[in-house]
């Protein structure tokens, strides 16, 4: 979550964020129009490109020397890409394609997978655990769990009754985020085995499309934003685990006696007692437009930033202690070019609550993985910070480097 990508007509851009106030664009493309998929290697160079021209291939660059690594043609569209620093997956409808990102190498296709429109997918960015997991189902939320380093199916999840609709992994690749097409209850499950860990109510009222799902870095906290004006933030503690026991007082006996009560009443019953609701929210100014969240830390405090289908980029402050409503600090205009009239007039800075600068105040306890700033355009660590060894591929990713990867021409 350091750097933002975004397909155009004319082309594609790649941001930096590692700041609130300026938005700097890393790379700008016109070469190839109609940009409807681009990603990036976390803060390398390599970028990968789909375009509406060409639905069927993709284009590997390296966009600092403006050179093709590498082009691959498909028997259909091309509908998802992920990647890691050992894994670049491909999906298609029907069809799944892993390669070995050091050469580029098709090591794996999965095929006649469950019709899978939206390409829907996700890939662990921690390669140690560069686990796949993909729709197992077109008619039930069932989840196929794929370990694409030994390249063996791991297991199969049944996660919702209803078709999936989003699915995220935590950084480290130990968590697997999931929501059905109905979008009213998200569900935690630990991978690999597969157990259920932790189930949120979105809402009750209306069906939803949940169009991002995205875990926070230290993966304390989950995001979830739809077709709606309104995105989610829960909170991933188990609170009964971690408190100390409570004083023999009258409303902790009676939160005791309602706790074992929930062990006599049907599951569908109990298990929605012990849903939990949204830690923080974020009432947008707009619905029914696609959105894209991540949950970031930018000068050292987590934000929620919203990118939308329109071209804009909104930047919140999440408290972390005390959750609630998320304030609005920045509104970026991704489509023009430098700080335009537009991002002056939204240069909604109020200051900060007193809870909130307290919270900032007691940092030290966050774990140290929540502020991991992410690499550098160099492919080095930002101002001499370590970053965790589980980041490295075997053998160091230098993707500035002239032999960075052998010659490949398809």
């Amino acid at each position: 979550c350091s750097s933002l990508a975004i397909g155009t007509t004319t082309g594609y851009r790649l941001f930096s964020l590692s700041s609130v106030e300026q938005l700097d664009q890393v790379h700008e493309s016109n070469e190839i129009p109609d940009v409807y998929i681009v990603e990036r290697l976390f803060s390398s160079s390599l970028v990968v490109v789909v375009s509406h021209a060409k639905p069927q291939q993709m284009n590997v660059y390296h966009f600092k020397k403006g050179t093709e690594i590498c082009n691959y043609s498909y028997s259909s569209n091309i509908l998802s890409i992920r990647l890691n620093r050992q894994r670049l997956v491909v999906c298609l409808e029907e069809s799944i394609y892993i390669h070995n990102i050091k050469d580029m190498k098709l090591l794996k296709t999965i095929l006649d997978t469950p019709p899978n429109t939206t390409g829907l997918c996700a890939l662990s960015i921690n390669h140690a655990n560069s686990y796949l997991a993909y729709p197992g189902s077109a008619t039930s939320g069932e989840i196929a769990l794929y370990d694409g380093n030994t390249l063996k199916t791991a297991c199969s999840i049944p996660a919702h009754d209803g078709p999936l609709a989003a699915l995220a992994f935590n950084s480290t690749g130990s968590k697997l985020a999931s929501a059905s097409e109905k979008g009213t209850v998200i569900r935690v499950f630990s991978i690999p085995g597969g157990q259920k860990l932790y189930e949120f109510r979105r809402g009750m009222k209306r069906y939803v499309n949940i169009s991002s799902l995205v875990f926070s870095m230290d993966s304390q906290f989950l995001c979830a934003s739809s077709n709606t004006e309104t995105v989610h933030i829960f909170k991933l503690e188990h609170l009964t685990d971690s408190r100390p026991e409570e004083p023999p007082t009258w409303s902790g006996y009676m939160g005791k006696m309602f706790q074992a009560a929930t062990n006599y009443l049907p599951a569908q019953v109990s298990g929605m007692m012990n849903q939990d609701r949204a830690f923080a929210t974020v009432r947008l100014n707009f619905s029914g437009q696609r959105n894209i969240c991540a949950l970031s830390t930018i000068q050292k405090l987590p934000r929620l930033l919203v990118t939308t289908s329109d071209g804009h980029l909104y930047i919140y402050n999440l408290d972390p202690q005390d959750g609630g409503e998320c304030v609005l600090i920045k509104k970026h205009s991704l489509l023009g070019s430098g700080k335009t009239e537009e991002n002056k007039e939204n240069d909604l800075q109020p200051p900060l609550p007193q809870s909130y600068a307290a919270t900032v105040a007691r940092q030290s306890t966050v774990p140290s993985t929540s502020t991991m700033p992410g690499y550098s355009e160099d492919g080095g660590a930002l101002r001499g910070e370590v970053i965790p060894e589980h980041e490295f591929a075997t053998g160091p990713v230098c993707l500035d480097d002239e032999n960075e990867f052998p010659p490949v021409s398809i």
